[in-house]
């Protein structure tokens, strides 16, 4: 497996090949979400194929925010998502940022138990429509003194 940075045309490729999500971002919406940020897009690829994401930017100075990602059926159970959390964790750090954010949602239990074995906590609960679109605000210290 590779990582590495990439564009956000790539970005919307592998998002689009991610079948759990209704409406993947378009080149477009990414463009937009992140017009203006200092942003990290990764893709994860297995023999030449694209087949995760990871999308961040930066919220302040001291935090980043992962904002989209997924890994495609074609890279699933292979360790894609915890290296592409790896790889933003260690681009983070690497930038000086002391915390870092993410939301997901009750409908993606694979990642919320990625993000709970990777020492990121629950912040907040914002309550949606049905129970498996409660978004769950999750929250890593990265500096030595807080992180686990």
């Amino acid at each position: 497996m590779h990582i590495r940075e990439a564009s956000i045309e790539e970005a919307a490729t592998v998002l689009a090949a991610i079948t759990e999500f209704a409406r993947p971002a378009s080149e477009e919406d990414i463009k937009e979400r992140l017009r203006g940020h200092r942003v990290l897009i990764l893709v994860a690829e297995i023999n030449d194929e694209m087949v995760g994401v990871k999308i961040g930017y930066q919220l302040s100075e001291d935090c980043f925010y992962s904002w989209l990602g997924g890994v495609a059926p074609a890279g699933r159970r292979g360790g894609v998502a915890q290296a592409l959390l790896e790889a933003q964790e260690e681009w983070v750090v690497a930038q000086g940022y002391q915390q870092l954010r993410v939301k997901s949602r009750n409908r993606f239990p694979a990642m919320l138990r990625l993000l709970l074995r990777n020492g990121y906590q629950v912040e907040h609960l914002e309550k949606k429509e049905g129970i498996e679109d409660y978004r769950l605000h999750f929250v890593k210290q990265l500096n030595d003194n807080n992180s686990q």
